[in-house]
Order: C-alpha cells, then structure tokens, then sequence
C-alpha cells in the first residue's frame, strides 16, 4: 500500500492545493492528515473541506482542537493566539464538525531532538511512528538502540525495513526547516521505504490573503523564509 502523509497545513489553501496537485500525479492508496489543519492562515473553511473530501485518516493538531473549544485559547500566546482567535470567529459550521503529535503528550510536545524521538519510538513499540507539529521534516531511525538521522531535505529516502522509525512529514502550510516550499511525505508500506517530497506554491498570494484577513504580519512573512 502506498500512502501520502500531510501535516500542519495551517489555513494555507494555496500550499495544500499544490501538494495535492503533486499527489495526484503519482495516486497513492491513501491519504493521511496528521494534523493542525487550520490557525495562522487565511484560508481555514476551504482547507477543511478539501482534506474531509480526501483523507482517509484525520488527526487533530493543537491549532484545530483550540478553535472548536477543546483547548482554551489562553494556552496560544502572541500572533498564534491572535490567528486562532480569528479562526474560530470565520470557522464554518461545517468545519467545526470536521476538525474533531508525541506519544508522551499528542498535542503539545514537539518532536525535535534525539531524546525526545528515542522516548516516542519507545513508548509507541511499532516499527513506524509518524508526527507532525514541529513543522520540520525529519527521519529519525533507531536501529541497536542508536538514533540516526535528523532533518530530512526534499529528495530524502529512508529504507525502514528491519527498524524503527519516526518520521516527519513536514509542513503543508508553514515550513520552519529553511524550505519555504510545502512538504509531503510517500510511503510505500509494501517495500517499506520513505520518500520526503516538496513543491512550490504561489506564497505571494497566500501572503496577500492573509494582509487582507488583517492577520499578523510575522505569521505573513516568516513563510517566504521557511521560519
């Protein structure tokens, strides 16, 4: 079986778009969310309604459980909080019924470092672990109890037989490795090997979006970079 994994789209219809273009043009089995479907971004109704339509396996994010209530909103400090805020005011009724990370803590810990994906290869005991909120795309392989691996750059392939392994798809919607460009991940669950993909999206629209939406300029900004 092979599957296509996204995670963090964040609003950002124009990324997911593009994303989805390049899915298509290599159909896999399945598609997979794994998460924070909405906040930061300007297009969050759109989003959920192209991932309800596509995904067989939804998870929800932080960002997604904050705007239907499930999380109070004064754990979302800054331009987060404020973006949050105008996501749960523009949210459809139709998205909010749609929108329903680390096994120590699902939605808030970040997966970053070699302890912390040592202490989550552990606790989940499966070959495959597969997490998304740091917006980073990593592969994380333990093999004789060593950790391996770190940041994945697009074109990054992972042999996962005879190992365990978390991996990271990356963020649709707003990347934080220094690659602007959004990030899916290919697995093939039959020859049990990974493949990191990205592809360009027209930023600049999605940036004026997000002016016109009046949300905060960093938020606007930082997708250029990759930040």
């Amino acid at each position: 079986m092979r599957v296509a994994v996204v995670s963090d789209i964040h609003s950002n219809l124009h990324a997911l778009e593009a994303v989805l273009a390049a899915i298509d043009a290599e159909p896999p089995d399945e598609l997979w969310c794994l998460g924070d479907i909405v906040g930061y971004g300007p297009r969050p109704n759109e989003c959920c309604a192209a991932i309800a339509e596509r995904a067989d396996v939804c998870l929800a994010g932080n960002h997604d459980l904050a705007v239907r209530g499930a999380i109070d909103l004064a754990e979302f400090g800054g331009e987060a909080g404020v973006a949050a805020r105008w996501t749960r005011e523009v949210l459809e009724p139709e998205a909010q019924e749609f929108l329903h990370g680390s096994a120590r803590d699902p939605v808030w810990e970040y997966v970053l470092s070699d302890q912390v994906a040592f202490v989550t290869i552990a606790l989940a005991n499966v070959p495959l672990v597969l997490v998304g909120h740091s917006h980073v795309a990593l592969q994380i392989v333990l093999a004789n109890d060593e950790v391996e691996g770190g940041v994945a750059p697009a074109g990054t392939e992972v042999e996962l037989d005879g190992v365990q392994a978390l991996l990271n798809p990356g963020a649709v919607g707003q990347p934080r490795d220094n690659d602007p460009r959004a990030a899916y991940l290919l697995l093939d669950l039959d020859s049990w090997r990974a493949s990191f993909r990205r592809v360009e999206y027209d930023v600049a629209r999605t940036q004026r979006e997000m002016r016109d939406a009046g949300l905060p300029e960093l938020l606007a900004a930082r997708l250029e970079l990759g930040l």
